[in-house]
């Protein structure tokens, strides 16, 4: 297989999440959820990380994703671009809020269950297969206020039935689910990741891998449920991917790099082997958590997804020195700057051969499926005086990534799919910009929420069709 066949069947398309895109906040019955009280600006990243405690909107901050690009309401016409340039799968993610408002209710909101049954059937229309996500970085505002959020175990049964409700109201609409969005990202990104707010005196850590282990036990419920309920759905962890490289070969800094693989890995490898695995033993002792654990979650554990999906924008490189003094962040993960790999506008590195490296790890260790549900780089997009968008370093980066892929899947790996991350401009979850733009579709949105949300296909729309109806063949 050379590096740009694909296999019959191959899934091509994009990814969207509803808090960075459907807005409507506060339409449709839609309670208030974590995402919606992060602010735009200088606040944000201490909100996100859960050391500023945000519990309502305040009147002098902007927040995005109260309108975001207004997808709620484009759905159609924004499908209809996806299935103009040849998608076979779009992925999107279920607003928690929207189905039950609190959280906490015994019943749903119908309003929401009959929009996202409108948009699924509107992909279904164009032969679009839904890739369905059911927490993206959105957990109701009341479950956070009334109960701590994830720490609280009584999440887990919250989110058991709004899991249930999802697979049984969407049946037959939707095969390929998601748990939980990027679920590593909870230890860098807490209140974001798991709508976390520490309190004074409290073991961050503790809080952490407790509320990581709710996830786990929620996660693997819900796989269970989905299996009852449809024995064809087919279930996926979500990984924010992304090998450590060792800054040297110092036996010290490869070290260093593989603990900080083990520290996002530790979630899949529960979700894709079903168990705790062994180093965890230690890590907790020397970190002084004890993960208090109930009877029967070891059994419900065994539940393990279907496929690992993940998403893949840069590597990232460690060392044994590395602190916080000389390390940047890059998706909300601390990293060394590689002087080996080129960076993106917001110094994320490039480096497309470390996503061949990442895969050829992944399957290696969990012998299942892929899916790479995220990769695209976030760039400055400018207007020419003829109005064209031509944006020939996303498609060399889209290019070089696809190209990796195909390697991969020459390796010997099998992948179900691809999904371009922001494949219409969208909010970004890190900074709360537009103008880092992710899209093969522009849309008129400023970074202070002004604009008029008109659509205009970019150079790489043509582009990305080509690739879809090559199935992968012709990247020129």
């Amino acid at each position: 297989m050379s590096a740009t066949q694909f296999p019959d069947g191959f899934l091509w398309g994009g990814a969207l999440a509803a808090n960075q895109a459907e807005g409507a906040s506060f339409e449709g019955g839609k309670g208030l959820t974590t995402v919606d009280v992060i602010p735009h600006g200088t606040h944000r990243l201490a909100v996100k990380v859960g050391l500023e405690k945000r519990v309502a909107l305040r009147e002098d901050e902007f927040y995005p994703s109260h309108q975001a690009i207004d997808f709620y309401h484009r759905y159609k016409d924004d499908i209809a671009l996806m299935a103009e340039m040849g998608f076979t799968v779009f992925r999107t993610s279920i607003a928690w809020s929207r189905i039950y408002p609190n959280g906490d209710e015994l019943e749903p909101n119908e309003a929401g269950i009959a929009f996202y049954r409108d948009l699924f059937n509107e992909c279904k229309k164009h032969n679009i297969e839904p890739l369905v996500t059911l927490c993206h970085f959105d957990v109701p505002m009341h479950l956070v206020t009334e109960y701590g959020s994830w720490r609280n175990r009584k999440m887990v049964a919250f989110f058991a039935r709004y899991a249930r409700t999802c697979f049984e109201a969407f049946d037959g609409l939707v095969k390929y689910w998601l748990t939980f969005n990027e679920i590593n990202i909870l230890l860098a990104s807490p209140f974001s990741g798991a709508g976390l707010v520490f309190e004074e005196g409290e073991d961050p850590s503790q809080v952490k891998y407790q509320a990581a282990h709710h996830e786990l036990v929620a996660s693997a419920l819900a796989t269970k449920i989905a299996h009852e309920v449809n024995a064809e759905n087919q279930v996926g962890c979500m990984l924010a991917g992304g090998n450590f490289y060792p800054r040297t070969c110092k036996p010290e800094d490869v070290w260093a790099a593989l603990e900080k693989d083990r520290e996002n890995l530790f979630f899949i490898d529960v979700q894709a082997r079903g168990a705790y695995p062994s180093y965890t033993r230690r890590l907790f002792a020397e970190k002084g958590i004890s993960v208090k654990m109930e009877e029967g979650d070891g059994e419900l554990l065994k539940n393990t997804v279907d496929f690992v999906s993940f998403s893949y924008y840069a590597s990232r490189c460690a060392s044994a020195d590395m602190n916080e003094n000389n390390s940047s962040a890059a998706n909300v993960v601390k990293s060394l700057k590689n002087p080996h790999v080129q960076v993106s506008d917001w110094g994320w590195g490039i480096d497309p051969l470390g996503l061949r490296i990442t895969m050829n790890m992944m399957y290696d260790r969990y012998q299942k499926p892929l899916f790479l549900v995220e990769n695209g780089l976030g760039a400055k997009d400018e207007i020419t005086p003829e109005g064209e968008i031509v944006d020939d370093y996303r498609i060399s980066y889209l290019r070089e990534h696809i190209k990796a892929m195909g390697e991969a899947i020459a390796d010997g790996i099998p992948v179900i799919g691809y999904t371009s991350w922001g494949c219409i401009d969208l909010v970004s979850a890190s900074t709360g910009e537009m103008s880092k733009r992710y899209g093969f579709v522009y849309v008129d949105r400023d970074d202070q929420g002004q604009g008029t949300l008109a659509r205009t296909r970019k150079k790489s729309f043509y582009w990305y069709q080509k690739v879809i109806a090559s199935n992968g063949a012709d990247l020129s």
